[in-house]
C-alpha cells in the first residue's frame, strides 16, 4: 500500500531516536533506518494536531483557506508562513504564479503537499524553507508540479541556495510528479539530508546554474524516479558532502559541462563535472542508476571515501575527452567494493575505475566480494555480474 503523509511523519516519529530535528544531523542520519509503518493500522498513523492551509496561485493573486492561525501573509503573489505553533502545519499547493514564491518559518517540522501547483520565482526561490526541521513533500497523486527560478537572485538577508531550499532534511513522497528548472543556482538544496521514498522527480539546470541536488548531511533514494540533467561546467548531478545511500527506485543522470577552472592566487583549480559526488561513503544495495557525462574530464562516481555497490543496476558511461581532467566512470579514493548485482563502468579516454591504485592489472582497481556470474575487464570497460 502506499505511503502518505502521514506514513512519512511517522518516519520522523518513530526514529525519533535516532533522527534529531536540530540543525545538524548528520551523525544521526548515518544510523537511519527507514521505517515503513502500514496505512492499515491506526495506531501508527495517529499524528499531532493537524492544521490544514491551501494556498492557491492564480497569476499575481492568492487565495488562502483554512488559515485560523494566522500564520500566511501574502504581498502579490509571493506568500510568507511564519509559525511558531506547536500544531503540525500541512499546507496544500496548487494554482500557476510567473511571479511568486513559498517562504516558510517554522519552529516545527511541517508538510506540503504538491497538489498541481506551478510556481515561478523570477528573483529567487521558488520555495524556499527557513525551518531547520523536517519537512514532509507530498506529491499528490496523478498531478503535475513545476519550480522555477530566475536567473539571478535578489540579495536577502536568508539563504538561498537553489530552486527548492531547505534548512532542514527533506522527505519526497507519493506518485505524483515534480519538475524542478535552475537557472541561477541548484535545483533542490539541503543544509541537512533528503530522503526520496516515492514520486516522479526531474531536476533541470541550465549551463547558468549549478548543481541537480546539493545536500550537506546526506542523500537517500529508496523509491520513485529521479532524473537529474546539469550543464554547467564543474556541476554535479547530486553533489553530497555526506553519504550517498541508493537503497532503491530508479534514477538518470546526466552530465554536460567541462571542467570549470579557477584561478586563485595564482594557482589553478580544476574541479570535473560528475554525475554524483560524494564526501563520505556511495552505497548502493538496490535499484536501477544511470550516469552519462559527457564534457571534459567527467566523471561518473567521485567518491572521497569508499564506493560500496552490493546490489541492483549501475551503469556508468563518461564519454568525455581528457584535455584539462581525466575522465572515470567510477572513482573512490578509499576502495571500490562490489559484491552483488549489475555493475558497468565505461570510460572512453581513460581508465574506467580509480581506487588509487597504481597498478596496471585491471582487476587491481576493484575489490570482489563472493563469486560472480559474469566479469569483463578491460582498462576502458569493466563488467560485474552477479545472478
Amino acid at each position: 500500500m502506499k505511503k502518505t503523509l502521514f506514513g512519512l511523519l511517522l518516519i520522523g516519529l518513530a526514529a525519533g531516536t535516532m533522527i534529531s530535528c536540530g540543525d545538524d544531523d548528520t551523525t544521526a542520519y548515518d544510523n537511519y533506518t527507514p521505517v515503513s509503518p502500514s496505512d492499515d493500522d491506526d495506531s501508527q498513523t495517529s499524528i499531532p494536531d493537524t492544521l490544514d492551509i491551501s494556498i492557491t496561485w492564480s497569476g499575481s493573486e492568492v487565495v488562502l483557506a483554512g488559515d485560523s492561525a494566522s500564520v500566511c501573509s501574502v504581498q502579490g503573489a509571493d506568500v510568507t508562513v511564519r509559525s511558531t505553533s506547536s500544531r503540525f502545519l500541512r499546507f496544500t499547493l496548487s494554482g500557476t504564479t510567473t511571479d511568486g514564491s513559498l517562504l516558510v518559518y517554522s519552529l516545527k517540522k511541517y508538510g506540503i503537499i504538491l497538489n498541481g501547483v506551478s510556481i515561478t520565482n523570477p528573483d529567487g526561490p521558488a520555495i524556499n524553507n527557513q525551518c531547520g526541521k523536517s519537512l514532509y513533500v507530498t506529491l499528490a497523486d496523478g498531478t503535475e508540479n513545476t519550480l522555477t527560478d530566475g536567473v539571478s537572485y535578489s540579495e536577502q538577508t536568508f539563504s538561498q541556495k537553489g530552486t527548492f531550499f531547505s534548512e532542514g532534511q527533506i522527505y519526497f513522497e507519493g506518485i505524483g510528479s515534480l519538475t524542478i528548472n535552475a537557472n541561477a543556482k541548484n535545483g533542490l538544496a539541503s543544509d541537512d539530508y533528503i530522503i526520496i521514498s516515492g514520486g516522479t522527480i526531474n531536476v533541470n539546470v541550465d549551463d547558468t546554474g549549478s548543481n541537480g541536488i546539493k545536500v550537506n548531511d546526506g542523500f537517500t533514494i529508496e523509491d520513485g524516479k529521479l532524473t537529474v540533467v546539469v550543464k554547467a561546467d564543474g556541476a554535479r548531478g547530486i553533489k553530497c558532502d555526506a553519504k550517498v545511500n541508493i537503497l532503491g527506485g530508479e534514477t538518470v543522470i546526466t552530465t554536460k559541462g567541462d571542467c570549470l577552472i579557477e584561478t586563485v592566487d595564482g594557482v589553478k583549480d580544476t574541479a570535473s563535472a560528475a554525475g554524483i559526488k560524494c564526501d563520505s561513503l556511495f552505497l548502493m544495495t538496490a535499484g536501477k542508476l544511470t550516469i552519462n557525462s559527457s564534457g571534459d574530464g567527467g566523471k561518473g562516481i567521485n567518491c572521497a571515501d569508499t564506493v560500496k555497490f552490493a546490489g541492483g543496476t549501475l551503469v556508468a558511461n563518461t564519454t568525455g575527452d581528457n584535455d584539462e581532467g581525466k575522465p572515470k566512470a567510477v572513482k573512490g579514493d578509499k576502495g571500490i567494493i562490489v559484491s552483488g548485482g549489475s555493475f558497468t563502468a565505461t570510460c572512453n579516454k581513460s581508465k574506467a575505475l580509480d581506487n588509487g591504485s597504481d597498478s596496471e592489472v585491471y582487476t587491481d582497481w576493484v575489490t570482489i566480494i563472493g563469486t560472480p556470474s559474469y566479469t569483463s575487464f578491460e582498462k576502458r570497460k569493466v563488467i560485474i555480474k552477479y545472478e
